[in-house]
């Protein structure tokens, strides 16, 4: 008994040509040449003629590879899965016949044994996606109130999404915080703190409790360890630092963590405090960086792959556009890279996590005054580069703009799908001492901290 032809049989015997639609049937579910024909003739037909099946003697002239069964008792949904199953066994043993010996072989030659496993399971994951089907389509607005309520109980339970607080309160406030299958765009001027600020956010999301990952492919993995260390010590407040005579709480110098150069005090304190970060950390943190070994492809499977290891709740990626971008099937100008946005958000949400990607915007000439002081100023949404699907895909476009001179900056909310537009925080920006923290209503002129 063929399932294939079972199928296509009760198709016809049954007028129903919309059950090969239903569920999700092609014609790599059908094993024979007859059968892969009278698919394409069954379906053909009821294109063209209303949704109607031909009869079993049309399809039998039509086809003559292929001879209809009658009587068919088992239902579709059973005949469409064996159908899909068969076909995925089948062609699994056909790339095993023709392939697994060469990849094996080809792996132990190139002494990277992994090479193999990876590919075994994308062939494995791939068949396994083939052989589901579709039982219904979407959420019915009338009959699903049970599954509304109980998602919606989920939730109240803090069960299904999350949401992340931003350490900055006001940008908290504008956004509703960091919700879960989201994926937010953080972008500035080359050098202006985009990435400094949204570790600041991902660092804040692991005390809440969250596993996060760190994808950063410009800076080697000691130096985001300082600032991560550095940040963490700042909000703790365990040094004191002058900033034009005024004393604050801060934390280690990164500069002097980044060269070994510590004073003996400082150093037994530093180092007893990354000792103890389980006191402050609820969650977790794992950096993958440029200078990794193993960090040489950079495609959206192997951060699938990472988040699936990690357990990963809030990934940055650290810049967006060193990514080993997807195909560019449409062959367009910036095709690749709208393309890798896209499924970097289906991505978010198929995985249930929050995604940083960072970007840059378009430069241009900096305003300074007499003094030579820059002028802060955010960039707009037409200022996103590399690609504007970044600015499509968001859930929220955070503008950035600081001056680590004179130790202020703003962050800007320029996309809200919830609300927020237009938002912007003034922040104090000290990074070299793990001072970045939004400006209290009363500290608006920064004289609490020296300007």
């Amino acid at each position: 008994m063929s399932f294939g032809s079972s199928l296509l049989s009760k198709v016809i015997e049954a007028n129903d040509p919309s059950a090969l639609l239903r569920y999700g049937l092609t014609r790599k579910d059908f094993q024979t040449d007859g059968e892969r024909a009278a698919f394409e003739y069954i379906s053909s037909y009821a294109e063209k003629n209303g949704n109607q099946a031909p009869t079993a003697e049309m399809v039998a002239t039509e086809v003559p590879t292929f001879q209809p069964e009658f009587s068919i008792e088992a239902p579709f949904e059973y005949l469409a899965k064996k159908a899909k199953e068969t076909a995925a066994m089948n062609d699994f043993a056909n790339t095993a016949d023709s392939e697994l010996a060469k990849r094996f072989n080809q792996a132990q030659e190139n002494g990277n044994p992994q090479e193999f496993f990876d590919w075994l399971k994308i062939i494995a994951e791939q068949n396994i996606i083939r052989t589901s089907v579709r039982k219904t389509v979407g959420t019915n607005v009338v009959t699903d109130v049970d599954k509304f309520r109980a998602e919606y109980e989920k939730r109240k339970a803090g069960e299904s999404f999350r949401i992340w607080n931003s350490k900055f309160p006001a940008l908290n406030k504008a956004i509703g915080g960091y919700v879960s299958s989201n994926m937010y765009v953080v972008y500035g001027k080359s050098g202006r703190g985009k990435s400094a600020i949204t570790l600041e956010e991902v660092i804040h999301c692991a005390i809440q409790g969250a596993n996060v990952l760190i994808w950063s492919m410009e800076m080697g993995w000691f130096e985001v360890l300082v600032r991560i260390y550095v940040s963490l010590s700042g909000d703790q407040g365990v040094a004191l630092t002058e900033i034009d005579g005024q004393r604050m709480e801060a934390g280690f110098d990164s500069r002097d963590v980044r060269q070994g150069k510590l004073s003996e005090e400082f150093e037994a304190g530093f180092m007893d405090f990354i000792e103890n970060l389980n006191t402050i950390i609820d969650g977790n943190i794992t950096v993958r960086a440029v200078d990794d070994k193993d960090f040489d492809s950079r495609s959206l499977k192997d951060l699938k792959a990472d988040i699936e290891q990690t357990k990963a709740d809030v990934i940055m990626i650290d810049p967006f556009y060193y990514l080993d971008y997807e195909p560019n099937q449409d062959k367009t100008t910036g095709g690749a890279a709208a393309a890798t946005s896209k499924k970097m958000r289906r991505l978010a949400g198929t995985m249930d996590v929050v995604i940083f990607a960072i970007t840059q915007a378009g430069e241009d000439d900096a305003t300074e005054d007499e003094a030579g002081n820059r002028e802060i100023k955010l960039p707009k949404r037409k200022d996103v580069k590399k690609t504007s699907a970044l600015l499509e895909d968001a859930a929220v476009l955070i503008p950035v703009d600081t001056n680590v001179r004179e130790g202020r900056g703003l962050i800007g909310v320029n996309k809200g799908r919830d609300g927020g537009e237009d938002e912007v925080v003034e922040i104090v920006y000290l990074p070299q001492v793990g001072l970045i923290k939004q400006v209290a209503a009363e500290e608006t002129d920064l004289a609490a901290f020296g300007f």
